[in-house]
């Protein structure tokens, strides 16, 4: 198939702005919202699943994910048939109408964010190395197996055998609700029952060190996610227009939707609430961005939106320390949004398939709670698994007083904010020759 240039910048353009939601996007977003004291360590998890999972994807994770399904099953492409990429090198190496490695890069970016996105969970608590390490097993047997259950599509002409789900199953997944937030969100879940709860979590006040950061995430998470979806369609054409308006509509009544429970909850709406709000629209308009119509896309937006700022508390009641709320959002706002297209796809769609308000009975709700439980069990249990073989070679969590110092200080003798100057009452002004410390403590300066 001929290559369609207009088609190849507009995967590339997408690729860099789903990029952009990884580094600064989510780091700004994470680092905002975690305490003063990790805000560097929070950020740098961002910095290190790039480089990790980019990495991965090189050598083997695309393989793993697009490779020729092994036996014909659909469960694991083959690691080696695209192994470091160089047979993907030629200008006849096509992936529909873009260069194989556009559609290479497109999805690099999708498998970077997956592993940051469970960063948040284990904030104020993981060590560096205990990350890197989850990060990379988390890569190569959850992430790549389920890109491929999920992405993976046989060809027309059946040389080339994909993902069970996206196949024989016939989920709609259009970006990842179940391949990217489910899984990232129980993944997230089984991380941290394996760490287990912050120092004074559910007793002590840990407020957002930097909410100007987290707007400022959620702004870039929120253009960058237009890429996300929109550029699933991998072209620039009718599919991908349709995703990007659905995108928007549901972000904006997802946040109206986040507000009125804070409203009525607690009297007030914040603006962590709206952040977290945009974040919970996209999510849930992720596996639906190409199967329902505009207005469907309100409806779901204001669904997910309500649902996710209720689903948030239930860590406090259930007991499970999700530091940043990776649960509530990302696996319940993905289930609902997947969940939701088997009542709402719209026939008319690109995708083409009539949900059960329209007429289709409960044919496409069961492959869509099919799918989603799938991918949650085998990310839960596999998870767990990960964690807890890294935690006994190695302590997945940072000794109390590393925690209670702060990561940023003890594990990358970093401050984030240096208020030495301020405490000790010396100018810091470049004229006035004074030079700050850098080694001092946050719990020194309020000293």
């Amino acid at each position: 198939m001929e290559i369609d240039t207009g088609d190849t910048a507009w995967v590339l353009i997408s690729a860099v702005l789903v990029l952009l939601m990884t580094i600064p996007g989510l780091a700004l977003f994470y680092g905002g919202m975690t305490r003063t004291k990790n805000t560097l360590n929070m950020m740098m998890m961002s910095y290190i699943s790039l480089a990790v999972v980019g990495a991965l994807w090189v050598l083997i994770g695309y393989s793993i994910a697009f490779g020729n399904s092994l036996g014909g099953a659909g469960l694991l492409g083959n690691p080696g048939e695209y192994f470091g990429l160089r047979t993907l090198m030629s200008e006849d190496s096509v992936a529909g109408t873009i260069p194989s490695l556009a559609f290479v890069a497109f999805q690099a970016a999708f498998a970077i964010i997956a592993t940051a996105l469970i960063s948040g969970a284990a904030a104020d608590r993981i060590s560096f190395r205990g990350w890197i390490a989850f990060s990379a097993v988390w890569a190569l047997i959850v992430y790549f197996p389920v890109a491929h259950w999920v992405f993976a599509f046989s060809s027309e002409d059946g040389g080339t055998v994909g993902g069970w789900i996206a196949n024989q199953l016939a989920v709609i997944d259009f970006a990842g609700g179940t391949a990217i937030h489910i899984n990232a969100g129980a993944s997230a879940l089984a991380l941290v029952l394996v760490l287990g709860k912050r120092e004074g979590f559910g007793t002590t006040a840990m407020r957002p060190g930097n909410l100007v950061s987290v707007m400022m995430g959620s702004a870039l998470l929120f253009i960058g996610w237009f890429g996300f979806n929109a550029g699933s369609a991998v072209g620039a054409n009718w599919v991908a227009s349709t995703a990007f308006v659905n995108t928007l509509a549901a972000t904006a009544t997802a946040v109206i939707g986040w507000l009125i429970v804070e409203q009525i909850r607690d009297g007030h709406g914040t603006s962590l609430g709206a952040a977290s709000g945009i974040v919970a629209g996209l999510v849930g308009i992720t596996p639906a961005a190409n199967s329902v119509s505009p207005v469907g896309a309100l409806i779901l937006g204001l669904i997910v939106g309500a649902v996710c700022a209720l689903a948030v508390s239930l860590k406090f009641k259930w007991g499970y320390d999700d530091s940043l709320d990776v649960v509530g959002v990302h696996m319940v706002g993905g289930l609902v949004g997947t969940l939701l297209i088997g009542f709402i796809a719209d026939p008319g769609s690109p995708a083409g398939v009539a949900g059960l308000f329209y007429g289709g009975g409960v044919d496409q709700l069961w492959r869509q709670a099919v799918g989603a439980i799938a991918v949650l069990a085998y990310a839960f249990l596999l998870s767990y698994a990960i964690a807890w073989v890294i935690n006994k070679i190695s302590p997945l969590r940072v000794t109390p007083d590393e925690e209670r110092a702060g990561l940023d200080i003890t594990v990358h003798a970093e401050q984030a904010y240096d208020f030495s100057g301020i405490a000790s009452g010396v100018s810091a002004l470049p004229h006035s020759g004074a030079v700050p410390s850098s080694g001092t403590t946050q719990q020194e300066v309020k000293a």
